[in-house]
Parts: C-alpha cells; structure tokens; sequence
C-alpha cells in the first residue's frame, strides 16, 4: 500500500491507536499507522497498563462478580470534580459491556482475578502478561490484517485547509495522504515546559510515568488549526512514585502502593492529607496532585513492621531504622518534627474506635483518627513496631487531560461551532472530554478502546463512502 493513498491515517501507536486501526481495517479501510517509538519501545503508556475496567452484569472466570453501569458511573462521579461531560461518560460507560469480547476477538488473553489489597478484582480484567503483551497481539492482528506500520516516524505538521486535514507531514519530508485521519498520539505530559505553564516550577519536580515521546506535539497541532478544547489545564491522572525513580518511563513499577497502611509527611514533617480516604483503585491518583502541592514536590511514605510486606513492595526497597527519629535522619528530615507527627497521630489513634482483631484492607473499616488534622478515616493503627520503614515520593505523571474536544463520533470540535470533517481522536488527546481531576483505575484503558472503536469506524465510514 502506498501510503499516499491510505483511506486512514492513524498517528500513534499505543491501545488507542492500535484500537482505531484495527477497527478500520475491519471496516475494509486501508490503514497506515504511524508511530513514533521504535519497534521495541512501542505502545506509549499502554506498555505500563495491566487491566481494563468495563460495566458487566456477571461476574465471570475473569471477574468476581457483577459490576453494573449504574455502579460504575456511581464510581466515576464519586473521583475528583466528577465527569467533565455526563453524556460522554455516560456513552463511555455503555459501549464499554462488549469491550471484552472485542478485545479476545483481537489477540488480547486474560489472567484469573487478582486478590490482594487492589480492591479490584470484581471490577476489573486484567491481561495476561499486561499491557505489553496486549499491545504485542495487536500488533500481530493489525500484521495480519494488513495495517501497514511505519516505527521511528515522528508527526511534525497536519496539513489543515479549513475543516479538512489534507496531509500529515513526517520528520523525514514526507507528506502522508488520507481520506480519514485519527489522532491517537496522547496528552503533554513529557512536556515539563508546557506543564510549567499550568504548574510554574514545580513540574521541574514531576517524574513523568510513560515516555518522553508524549509532549503533545500532535494536539498542539490541532489546537493551532483551530481545534476546540476539552478537560482542565492543570488537569493529569498522576500517582505517587519513588522518588529514586527515572525521571521518564519508569511505568508502574515504580508506583508506591504502602500509603493506606501508615502515614504520609512533607519534607517539613508534617501530615497533609487523608492517607485512609477511600480504598486505592478510588483514591492512588490523587497522591501525584497531593504531592505535586507541597514544597519541593516531595513527600514520605512512613510505615511499620506490623504492615511490612503487606503490599507490593517498593521497586527500590525502602529506608529503615530502629527508632522514628532515626527513620526521620536517614530521609534527611529534621527528625523532631517527623517525631511529633508520629507521636501526635498514634494519640488520635488511641482517641478512635477499639482496633478490631485483624487489620484488613479490603474495605473501608471506619477506624479513624480522633482531634487529628488532617484526619485518617480509615486504617488508622498505631505506628509503634520497629524497625520502621519509609520511601520519599514524587508525583508521577501518567497522562494530562487537557486535550481535544470531540463528538459523539469522534470527530474534533472546532472552536468556530463545528467540527472538522475528517479528523478523528481518540484516548489520552481527548480524555478531557470524559475525566476532570479525578481517576478509577483502569478506566484510561477503556475509553482508548471505546474511542478508539468509535473512531475507527467513524474514520473508515468517512474514508469508505
């Protein structure tokens, strides 16, 4: 196929991409797929995922029970601000019931339920191999269905006449020409100086979760040709990772997973948010912007030995000592003031509820701090056993929510009212239509696959008639 006369161009290589792609050449579509990474370093962010969250009415040898819309808009709304467009979501939600199916039509293969203290087991599927391997079966599917494939092709220009892309330009000097073209190329956030703008000098201290190719070239595009936006500026899914971490692509492994057991202090020593807010696949995503406000965007996990090695374990291993005060020198912090803390939290524990006779995290058990602010709601339990163990955090940028406005067909908005005719977007680049400042585990992967099925055949459909 040449690619001048592809009937769809997608550019990106990650689920989205791939999702659209596949869902074009279903559709009968001649598709070139453009992606920026090498070969082996292909898939973007999704090589870091691990499961997807779809509404489903049973419960299956996948997931342990029923997991209805109404549960899982309940669940979206109850993050952050809540959606940024109830329509979006709400169509988001729906098409994601056959998810699944398409997904085992398409290469994907799945792992039994995980238990443990993720709290995600009924809700969620996870993949066999994780998001790597998704991505190596889609790539062997779109092989087969003939998706021509271009790696190390950087996208550099959209060539826009008014409400038509007329071709994509490569570093190389190509001009790449389609009837269709869909933009899956995610957000910014490798970007530190564009995250600066909403930020000021504390993105210098975000570590940024996936690859350094996504900086947003492909949306700063459509934005110059007129796109309209969608999501908050200072919008971003970001977690806790170590801060000892590589400053891009250190993916989930570096994710810091211990907060619910113990406390968190800045680097003055002092608490500054509600470590037992709710349980983690609700909750984990707000600790990147939590940490992301304190000084010198840095923080510290603290925990004891009666919770060692009840969670994943820090990739890097954690700093331990005998005494809190100790702890606190080896972390470089001033060890009176982690002192206090300590000391001040374990009296609010002591105020609260009886301790029941076995500490779970697998769900909410109402044991709160009493006269503590700011308060632990749940899982609050002295830190009195040593050694005691703790790592410093940053905040780690998965993707940004500012992007692009679309329609229910995926088109891009513009900013003059309409839309343009063949330009298509779907996943990271347009998750700003459906999150605000909050995220649930595992529901980035589902709109890639519900916007990117959307766009796929909207863009085919265009490109076919």
């Amino acid at each position: 196929m040449s690619a001048r006369d592809a009937d769809v161009v997608v550019v990106g290589g990650g689920n989205a991409a791939m999702v659209a792609a596949l869902t074009a050449a279903d559709a009968g579509a001649r598709v070139l797929l453009l992606e920026r990474a090498p070969a082996h370093f292909r898939g973007g962010n999704s090589r870091h995922t691990r499961n997807i969250r779809c509404a489903h009415d049973t419960g299956d040898e996948y997931t342990t029970g029923p997991y209805p819309f109404a549960e899982l808009r309940a669940d979206l709304c109850g993050v952050g601000e809540g959606p940024s467009d109830e329509h979006l979501v709400e169509l988001t939600i729906r098409q994601s019931v056959d998810v699944p199916a398409w997904m085992t039509a398409h290469g994907a293969r799945w792992q039994p339920a995980l238990t443990g203290t993720l709290n995600l087991a009924r809700t969620n599927r996870f993949f066999l191999g994780g998001g790597k391997a998704l991505l190596n079966s889609y790539y062997r599917t779109a092989e087969r269905a003939g998706v021509a494939i271009a790696y190390d092709t950087k996208v550099t220009h959209l060539e826009v006449d008014g409400e038509i892309c007329t071709a994509v330009h490569t570093y190389d000097g190509r001009r790449v020409r389609a009837s269709s073209v869909i933009c899956a190329s995610g957000g910014f956030e490798a970007d530190l100086d564009w995250l600066g703008r909403y930020w000021g000098e504390a993105a210098e201290g975000f570590h940024v979760r996936g690859p350094a190719y996504n900086d947003g070239g492909i949306l700063r595009e459509l934005l110059d040709a007129g796109a309209g936006q969608a999501g908050e500026e200072r919008g971003f899914h970001a977690v806790a990772v170590d801060a000892r971490s590589p400053k891009y692509d250190g993916g989930i492994a570096t994710r810091i997973d211990s907060i619910p057991f113990g406390i968190v202090v800045n680097r003055d020593g002092r608490r500054f948010y509600d470590e037992g807010e709710d349980i983690w696949p609700k909750r984990y995503a707000i600790w990147g912007r939590n940490i992301a406000l304190q000084p010198g965007q840095i923080a510290y996990a603290l925990w004891d030995a009666k919770v060692q090695g009840a969670f994943l374990p820090p990739m890097y291993g954690t700093c331990s000592a005998p005494t809190v005060e100790g702890l606190a020198e080896s972390l470089g912090l001033e060890k009176r003031a982690v002192a206090e803390t300590v000391a001040a939290f374990n009296t609010a524990v002591d105020r609260g509820a009886a301790p029941q006779p076995d500490f779970t995290m697998a769900a909410p058990d109402g044991r709160a701090t009493v006269g503590l602010d700011p308060p632990k709601s749940n899982w609050a339990q002295r830190l009195d056993t040593p050694p005691y163990h703790a790592v410093p955090m940053r905040p780690g940028i998965t993707f940004t929510y500012l992007g692009v406005a679309v329609t229910e067909q995926a088109r891009v908005r513009r900013t003059d009212g309409g839309a343009f005719r063949n330009v298509f977007a779907a996943g990271e680049i347009m998750s700003g239509n459906i999150l605000s400042t909050g995220y649930l585990a595992g529901f980035g992967m589902t709109i890639g696959t519900v916007w990117g099925r959307i766009a796929g055949r909207e863009a085919a459909r265009h490109a076919l008639r």
